[in-house]
């Protein structure tokens, strides 16, 4: 089943909202899965900002520029010669949230203040 046959599908069987995940895929069409969640009128919920920047209701999740800074640091590390399995394992200690106001307007939904209060950015 393709993407726009998918959401579609979605929309006959009257889901309420879309939670998308972090997967390689998604992230390769962010822009055309926000796209048609917008055409569907399907709330979708993303893994990464770049989701939300595209035109998806919101995200929550953690940072990519993070994540690379810190894959940075490791790479620094090993190329001065520290073996990789002597390096700790990390996982993500930074997060952020954007809400998508327009997507959230055209959508006809009212976001709570308290959310957006919460939201590290707010698109208008």
């Amino acid at each position: 089943m393709d993407r726009p046959s998918a959401f579609a599908t979605l929309t006959q069987q009257h889901v309420g909202a879309v939670l998308v995940t972090a997967t390689s895929f998604a992230i390769r069409h962010a822009e055309q899965i926000a796209a048609l969640a917008a055409r569907h009128a399907l709330p979708a919920i993303f893994p990464w900002r770049e989701f939300a920047l595209a035109g998806g209701l919101m995200s929550y999740g953690s940072s990519l520029g993070y994540q690379m800074h810190q894959v940075g640091i490791y790479t620094g590390r090993i190329l001065k010669g520290e073996k990789p399995a002597d390096l700790p394992v990390q996982q993500s200690t930074k997060f952020e949230m954007v809400v998508n106001l327009k997507t959230a307007k055209a959508l006809g939904l009212t976001v709570p203040e308290t959310l957006l209060a919460t939201a590290d950015e707010v698109i208008q």
